[in-house]
């Protein structure tokens, strides 16, 4: 067993885990921060996405051991007493969800997207940015409006 220790939503962190612990697994078993889904466990879907010292990263395809020391953002640390973060509030107002599970993956990813690419985002660009993250419910139109729309809610217009 090793130990790791790293800032999670703020917060200092650390346990015991194996070798072998996934991220995304010592963020819901060990932490109990269970917004962060598990869809593929192949990389493929995109429900586990949270940031890693503020990029995008599929925790379940990281282990708990390389994040030792890092900044990890889990969709739980984005909402504040004020209220939802203006991704999060994009995805009600736009209807950017169905059952809600790919959210989490869909909104830190968007939240990436916004980091690289800015407020302005055209539709291609969006649906180009998030093959990454497979809904299957929707037809990812509302999906790209909410993500447009949070973007330009970031950006203060």
């Amino acid at each position: 067993m090793s130990t790791v220790s790293m800032t999670v939503n703020g917060e200092a962190v650390c346990g015991k885990v194996e070798s072998r612990t996934l991220l995304v697994q010592f963020l819901r078993e060990n932490l109990g921060l269970t917004g962060t889904h598990v869809g593929c466990d192949t990389s493929q879907c995109g429900a586990c996405v949270i940031h890693v010292n503020g990029k995008s990263v599929k925790s379940c395809t990281m282990l708990a051991i390389q994040a030792d020391g890092a900044d990890v953002t889990t969709i739980e640390g984005l909402a504040n007493e004020a209220g939802l973060h203006p991704m999060q509030q994009a995805f009600m107002d736009n209807h950017g969800l169905q059952c809600g599970f790919c959210t989490p993956g869909m909104v830190m990813s968007a939240l990436d997207i916004v980091n690289r690419s800015g407020h302005e985002l055209d539709e291609s660009t969006v649906r180009k940015e998030l093959e990454g993250n497979i809904c299957r419910c929707t037809g990812y139109h509302n999906i790209v409006k909410a993500v447009q729309a949070g973007a330009k809610a970031m950006g203060g217009s």
